[in-house]
């Protein structure tokens, strides 16, 4: 079983370090459905790979100077502020709603993207003091959004920053240094009831550093804009139904 989950590990590792994503949203219902415990072991271990995956694809985004660690440093160091907050404001939350509403904004994110894939990529970013600005109010918001409803938010930043006249790669580069502080954040938060399956955090950890390094070496050296903000999408869109489903569930039981 620990090597059938090693496999969808890597294979998820690839796609998400192409998109500067962690893959927590796979890692963790994955660990589940092995029957591996979702408190004590699949969420923490979940978190410690979308940590892991994002840091080692900044490796390679950063050796091809794709990162923007300026804009990306506020925009992380907000949602670090925030994501503590949102988390302790759940509890006095209706979340079925939040959900639905959030996956409304999902939606339309990536409605934008696919009309977006065949325009030209931008000539330049916005000055640094916009993007400083944006970042901030935007890494607020998403990491209220985050620990509010115990979600990365990393799939949010990556459409601002195109809207902000990122290119697509660097987009993916500077998604993936702001996830790498609020997955490794997250991780230390649960580590404590955490329980280390040693065996199989070895297998994932090798699974994760393979699959990061191709996705994110695929994405600086191959891979095409168009495709990329293809993938985006459906991945937009495959979250926006899962959080519309989980909100429906919820109202009406």
């Amino acid at each position: 079983m620990n090597i059938i989950i090693g496999i969808i590990i890597l294979s998820a590792s690839f796609l998400f370090a192409m998109l500067g994503l962690g893959g927590g949203m796979v890692y963790v219902p994955a660990l589940n459905w092995a029957g591996y415990d979702l408190i004590t072991v699949a969420l923490p271990l979940g978190l410690l790979l979308n940590g892991l995956n994002t840091s080692f694809a900044l490796i390679q985004f950063g050796r091809k100077k794709l990162v923007d660690w300026k804009g990306g440093a506020f925009m992380a160091f907000s949602a670090l502020i925030a994501s503590p907050i949102g988390a302790y404001t759940s509890k006095y939350v209706n979340q079925g709603n939040l959900k639905l509403l959030f996956a409304v904004v999902v939606f339309a994110a990536a409605i934008r993207m696919l009309m977006q894939a065949n325009k030209k990529e931008p000539e330049a970013k916005a000055q640094l003091k916009k993007r400083i600005i944006i970042g901030i109010f935007i890494g607020l918001s998403v990491g209220f959004l985050g620990g509010l409803l115990g979600i990365g938010g990393g799939f949010i930043f990556a459409p601002v920053l195109m809207a902000l006249g990122y290119k697509t790669k660097e987009a993916a580069a500077t998604t993936a240094f702001v996830v790498t502080f609020s997955s490794f954040s997250g991780y230390l938060g649960h580590m404590a009831d955490g329980v280390m399956n040693w065996p199989l955090t070895l297998i994932l950890v090798g699974a994760v550093i393979i699959g990061s390094q191709f996705g994110a070496r695929f994405m600086s050296n191959k891979a095409k804009p168009k495709m990329v903000k293809k993938i985006y999408a459906v991945v937009l869109i495959i979250i926006a139904i899962k959080f519309s489903w989980g909100a429906i569930s919820s109202l009406l039981n």
